[in-house]
């Protein structure tokens, strides 16, 4: 009799398990998605570079949400520290190295309809919105129980399934975790200027203060605070905060007015120790978790999801095992420096802004400088963040897998 077992089960329905879970399947790897969808509405928004809106067209998701996506040709940085030793405003433009835009900013709401509306497109895909109970690798296949008492049973596990992943759990992955004594406030408004397709990012003494174009008039906040400040500005009402952000944004976008839909975070830094072991690879916030500075948190997740793809895929075609060692130690290898170099220097950008020793502002500050002032050195900056030469798989570079 033939296996009717799926070839892999993606264990979380948000961005990074949804893209992983289009990506097995339209590669022809049978795959259940298996997710519970969150109760309370994500009002957050995701600049994706790049890398990341080729990779959703070529998986026939990106013609599904572009026109709720705004560009982001132009990214300025300016220090608003006030201290004895400030950087220069830098202005990065997409156009100094033959791009259009360095990606897109969409509010994850829309990102997530145009996935969902995409996998359930695809026969190879079932999903199944049920909660995970308990998930127990094996070695030929693992298992994943669900609420209603079903089980599923597959080669390989694809845990998509955040910070508190029962999938890492299952598979005895470790976590290194820090906490930051910041909060993340993040929020979308309204303005009475155009912001011309251009994000900006104010260094504060408490972290960045990054607004970012949505499409029309809209732009996305993501304003790092102390914790006690940012309990104080969430209390305030709708008018009285809109007159904050005005002010610390210094006008650049006119009259600010605030939509609902608040949200506050506390800063953590969190990676896995292996991103993959017993037959589970992690992807996004279940193998790594950094600050939202730099566009980088599911920029990162996406290229995993792609990652475990592009290796999942290649083995079904040649008959190898989905979830055998040579996959897994693979997917390690090809995510670590990626991952790992991208939080360090999130984690320095963010350290050096809390820091009050001057050689620590001397260097952020010298550092900004020859990145203004050293075209070759700007354009290598630029060219790496929006695309990494280490970290670019097959559908990051618009190959279909």
């Amino acid at each position: 009799m033939p296996d009717k077992r799926p070839g892999a089960i993606v264990v979380g329905g948000g961005p990074a398990g949804l893209t992983a879970a289009i990506a097995l399947a339209a590669g022809g790897v049978d795959t259940v998605l298996v997710g519970k969808r969150p109760a309370a509405q994500d009002n957050r928004t995701t600049a994706l570079l790049s890398g990341s809106v080729t990779a959703l067209a070529t998986l026939g998701v990106w013609d599904l949400c572009a026109e709720e996506a705004a560009p982001l040709r132009v990214m300025r940085i300016i220090d608003d520290t006030d201290r004895l030793w400030r950087a220069p405003e830098v202005k990065f433009d997409a156009q100094e190295i033959g791009l259009e835009a360095f990606g897109h900013n969409i509010e994850n709401r829309h990102l997530v309809a145009a996935l969902d509306r995409r996998a359930r497109g695809l026969a190879g895909l079932r999903i199944v919105e049920d909660e995970v109970s308990g998930v127990s690798p094996g070695e030929r296949s693992a298992s994943v129980a669900l609420k209603s008492g079903e089980t599923l049973e597959a080669q390989l596990i694809v845990g998509a399934d955040g910070r508190r992943s029962l999938c890492r759990d299952a598979a005895g992955i470790g976590l290194d975790e820090q906490e930051y004594p910041q909060v993340a406030l993040t929020l979308c408004l309204r303005h009475s200027r155009r912001h011309h397709d251009t994000s900006t990012e104010f260094h504060t003494p408490s972290g960045p203060f990054t607004l970012v174009p949505l499409p029309g008039n809209r732009s996305s906040l993501v304003w790092v605070l102390d914790p006690a400040d940012a309990d104080d500005l969430a209390a305030l009402d709708d008018d009285a905060l809109s007159e904050e952000i005005e002010r610390a944004a210094h006008s650049i976008l006119g009259k600010i007015e605030v939509e609902s839909g608040r949200g506050l975070f506390p800063l953590t830094r969190a990676s896995a120790k292996r991103f993959a072991a017993n037959r589970v690879a992690l992807v996004g916030e279940a193998a790594h978790v950094i600050p939202p500075i730099g566009a980088q948190g599911l920029n990162l997740g996406l290229r995993d999801a792609a990652t475990i793809g592009e290796l999942a895929v290649a083995a079904h075609r040649t008959g190898r095992d989905l979830g055998g060692i040579n996959t897994l130690v693979a997917y390690d290898r090809m995510r670590r420096a990626d991952v790992g170099g991208r939080t360090v220097a999130v984690d320095l950008l963010n350290r050096s802004l809390l820091s009050d020793f001057l050689p620590v502002q001397g260097a952020r500050g010298l550092g900004l400088y020859a990145i203004d002032r050293i075209g070759p050195l700007r354009r290598m900056v630029m060219r790496e963040g929006v695309a990494p030469r280490a970290a670019q798989p097959k559908l990051m570079r618009g190959e279909a897998l």
